[in-house]
This record gives C-alpha cells, sequence and structure tokens, in this order.
C-alpha cells in the first residue's frame, strides 16, 4: 500500500519505527553507536504525548530533544505523517528476511532462547528490553544469563547483585503477566580452573537455567581442559554446556583457535549426566565445530540451540544455529529449547 506521495504508508507510530530500525542494525551487527542513537531517541519520545510529538515535527524542533540526532528525526517525522521511513525500508529490505535459507522448519519449533545477556553484565540492553524483543520474535520463554563474578571484564554479577536481578526478573514477569511469555532466571556461569561453577550453590538452586561455559586459560592442556569440564557436568546444578570450544572464527574481535579436549569424554558425560551441548547461533562463533557437533549427535546427547545475545536484534541470531542443527540431521526433541516450559524446567531442575 503507498500514499500519495508515492512512499510506502506506516501506520506504527514513531517508537515503533526506531526500535525496529534498531533491531535490524543489531541483527547486522552494525556499530553500537548507531544502535544507541535510535533507542535513546525512541526513549526520549515514548513518554511524550503524540499530539506534543507531532508538534515538533511540524516545527522542526526534533533535533532540540535529548538523544534525537538528525537521522532520528527523519525517521520520526515519516512515522508521524505515516510514511514509511527511508532507513526502515533500506534495512528491511536488506535484513527484515530470515537469517539463512535453512534451518527454517526447526526455528519455527523453537520456543525460546536459554542464553542472553542484559546490561547487567556485557550486553547493551536493559533487560526488559530484551524480553519485549523476545516476545516479538514469537519466544515462550528467554532464560536471562549474564555473568558470574570472575568474568569482571564482562561486568560479571556478585552474589549480592544476582540476589538484585532476581527481583527485577519477578517485577518484569509480573508487568508482562497474561503475555504467554515468562522471563526465566539463569546465568553463564564460569567453570573454574578446577571444574567448579563460579557461584554459591544456593545461588544456583534458584535459577531456572544455568549454562556453564569456560572463559579462561582456553590454551590448557588437553587432559586438564577435560577434567576440567567433566567435573562442571558431573555438577547436578550444571544444564547446558556453554560455547564447547570458545573458538572465535570470524567477526571483530578477531579469530582464535579452540580450545583442545578428549571431546569423546566431555561429551559422553554430558549425555551421562543429562546436560545440553550447547549449540552457540552467534556467526563468530559456531561453535561446536561440525566434527564435534556430530559427534556429540552419535554420542546420544541432548541440545540447546541458543543466541548467546548480548543485544535485543541479536536474539534473531538462532536460524544461524537452527540451520547447522539441521544440517547435522538432530532431531528436535533432542532440542531442549523446543519443549514446552514446564517440561524444560523439570529437566533442567530434575
Amino acid at each position: 500500500m503507498s500514499d500519495r506521495s508515492g512512499g510506502q504508508s506506516w501506520d506504527g507510530g514513531a517508537v515503533a519505527a526506531l526500535r525496529r530500525i534498531a533491531f535490524l542494525l543489531e541483527r547486522a551487527r552494525e556499530d553500537t553507536y548507531k544502535v544507541k542513537a535510535f533507542r535513546g531517541a525512541a526513549a526520549t519520545i515514548l513518554p511524550m504525548p503524540e499530539a506534543e510529538v507531532r508538534a515538533a515535527v511540524e516545527a522542526g524542533t526534533l533535533t532540540d530533544l535529548p538523544g534525537v540526532g538528525a537521522s532520528s528525526a527523519r525517521v520520526i517525522a515519516d512515522a508521524v505523517r505515516g510514511v514509511m521511513p527511508e532507513r526502515l525500508a533500506r534495512l528491511e529490505a536488506e535484513h527484515g528476511g530470515p537469517v539463512t535459507a535453512g534451518g527454517q522448519e526447526l526455528r519455527a519449533a523453537l520456543r525460546g532462547d536459554l542464553h542472553s545477556h542484559s546490561d547487567w553484565s556485557d550486553g547493551g540492553s536493559p533487560i526488559e528490553e530484551m524480553a519485549f524483543t523476545a516476545i516479538e520474535l514469537g519466544h515462550e520463554y528467554l532464560v536471562l544469563t549474564d555473568h558470574s563474578p570472575r568474568l569482571t571484564v564482562a561486568h560479571g554479577l556478585s552474589a549480592e547483585r544476582l540476589t538484585r536481578q532476581l527481583g527485577v526478573v519477578d517485577a518484569v514477569n509480573e508487568h508482562l503477566g497474561g503475555a504467554g511469555f515468562t522471563l526465566l532466571k539463569g546465568i553463564e556461569v564460569d567453570i573454574l580452573d578446577d571444574g567448579a561453577l563460579d557461584q554459591t550453590d544456593e545461588l544456583l538452586a534458584r535459577l531456572d537455567v544455568r549454562v556453564a561455559s569456560v572463559h579462561s586459560k582456553l590454551k590448557m592442556d588437553a587432559d586438564a581442559m577435560t577434567r576440567r569440564m567433566v567435573a562442571a557436568i558431573r555438577n547436578p546444578r550444571m544444564n547446558v554446556l556453554g560455547h564447547c570450544t570458545g573458538r572465535l572464527v570470524t567477526g571483530n574481535r578477531g579469530t582464535r583457535p579452540g580450545s583442545q579436549f578428549d571431546a569423546k569424554t566431555v561429551f559422553a558425560a554430558c549425555a551421562e549426566h543429562d546436560v545440553a551441548v550447547e549449540i552457540n547461533s552467534r556467526p563468530e562463533r559456531r561453535d561446536p565445530p561440525t566434527r564435534l557437533l556430530e559427534l556429540a549427535r552419535d554420542l546420544g546427547c541432548l541440545f540447546s540451540i541458543d543466541s548467546d545475545a548480548h543485544a535485543p536484534g541479536q536474539l534473531d541470531f538462532l536460524g544461524f544455529g537452527c540451520e547447522r542443527a539441521e544440517q547435522a540431521g538432530i532431531d528436535p526433541d533432542r532440542i531442549v529449547n523446543t519443549w514446552p516450559k514446564d517440561r524444560l524446567l523439570a529437566w533442567a531442575n530434575g
């Protein structure tokens, strides 16, 4: 449908247009400062009465508002006038479709995501923005898994901060009551050098889902790394083995080889202790590598396809993991986030 100006019409409002642009920029892995410009403008006009925003458009004073620059002002003006903003139209054409050609059927079967980060650790957005975006993507649940204390570079959560975060999650769920969505309490807990988990057992017991990952001493001797990982897997609080090799294959962080360990021993322990192997969907990780993914499949492991999102737009990375799982011929029922919430929680806390 087009308006008389010849452009596409837009009836979603200015805030929705700004948020969608930020989402698509994140999905395309554009620079953070661009994303923040549009999210900041959305936050500025969100509490303003519609008539006040319209008046600023007509007076040409949008850029006098804090956080509204020339680019976001053009988006707001077009949206208020019912015209599809040109920046949004271009991004929809470039990045609005599925992230991959394959994996669509499996992507539709996923009910949620077990690995995500907020601005409480090294993510870029508030908890509620991550939850709102998960709802928009059709998730039934999202597990919030900010980092544990040892990962200071990622502002890992102390026991005190994690305790406070649990109250925030409760508040978000209360606010979202009736939306058919639940924000679940979780953590990405560091696997320490001896295989212990980097949080108190009392706090781990209060969580819904626990992802455990190695983030330090990735070049540890293969035998020692195997013992370290198996010790963590044997911990009854552990549910998901996150990005098992820690490798980076592309991206602005550079590349990094994966850790060395006895994969057969590690994955056999995962199968024995009902720990899911994460298929990390971040394009720069592609972890585990294909040969290890197929080995875990053959050893009978469960899997979790996770976005490891550090921003709302990255929640849509799940398609990358789904394509890899489909190519590996993994039965969807072995992927724990295809399960309804009650089944997932019974598994994670059984």
